[in-house]
């Protein structure tokens, strides 16, 4: 089983979304919800593998990484919403995430602006999937 989760025109960027789901990617929702949250606190930084121009080394096995805070907070609230949802579609709480992306969005206008200035809009697809059973555990119980 599994549950989707489509967050559209979200104000936030689309290549620091990119790291932080390339970092979340196949890790269970709670660690990553405390991922995350360690972030926020800027006690754990998001290696930056892709768009690293010019981006300090952080201490630890990362080269090169940042605290995006705004993102974070954002994905954050998405992900605990959908585990709440899964949950009440009859899910285990036992979730992981089986898909992640950060798709750019439409561009629109700063209202009022005259200098040809755009917003960063972002879509994210989430995938939460429910944690098999070993098919060689289910044929030693059958046995």
């Amino acid at each position: 089983m599994e549950y989707k989760i489509n967050a559209k025109d979200l104000g936030i960027s689309t290549k620091i979304s990119v790291e932080v789901c390339n970092l979340l990617r196949n890790k269970q929702v709670k660690k990553a919800q405390q991922i995350l949250e360690r972030v926020i606190e800027k006690k754990q930084a998001v290696p930056y593998r892709r768009y690293k121009r010019e981006i300090p080394h952080r201490a630890g096995k990362m080269a090169a990484g940042r605290y995006p805070i705004k993102v974070s907070k954002v994905i954050l609230k998405i992900l605990k919403g959908g585990a709440a949802g899964a949950q009440n579609q009859g899910l285990s709480s036992e979730l992981f995430i089986g898909h992640i992306s950060a798709h750019k969005a439409g561009n629109q206008w700063h209202y009022g602006r005259m200098r040809r200035r755009r917003m960063k809009k972002t879509h994210i697809n989430i995938i939460l999937k429910e944690k098999q059973n070993d098919r060689k555990t289910d044929n030693k119980q059958k046995d």
